[in-house]
């Protein structure tokens, strides 16, 4: 049995990447997310970011795209079990979608904090 563990930890990774792949796909505030996360690595780059200032970044990225994850994941189960129009099925998918929504805002809140001084003093030099 030991020899089929690292042929299942493939497969768990290759559904995982489908995962990924699927919310990408269909999700277009998916997308969003990506163009504005390869915006703040350009913009980060050409402010010279310190290791730290990245982190922070990568983090909040990686909070926003878990949040769409997670997102994508409720709706998908909640229409799974009803096509119904049906109260708690809509309170499910809007409080998922006010967490992308949260996540999202978060992010660009301290996007602001940490690229906005950096940028001003780059553009108007003080």
């Amino acid at each position: 049995m030991p020899a089929s563990r690292p042929r299942f930890r493939l497969i768990a990774f290759r559904h995982a990447f489908e995962g990924i792949t699927h919310v990408l796909k269909t999700q277009p505030n998916a997308r969003v997310h990506v163009a504005i996360s390869l915006a703040v690595i350009g913009l980060g780059l050409w402010l010279g970011l310190n290791p730290a200032e990245w982190a922070i970044l990568v983090v909040m990225m990686a909070v926003v795209f878990v949040a769409e994850f997670v997102n994508t994941a409720i709706e998908a189960a909640v229409d799974l079990v009803t096509e119904d129009r049906r109260p708690l099925a809509k309170v499910a998918k809007d409080a998922a979608a006010g967490g992308v929504l949260v996540a999202a805002m978060l992010a660009m809140i301290v996007g602001l904090l940490i690229l906005g001084p950096p940028l001003w003093a780059r553009l108007f030099g003080s």
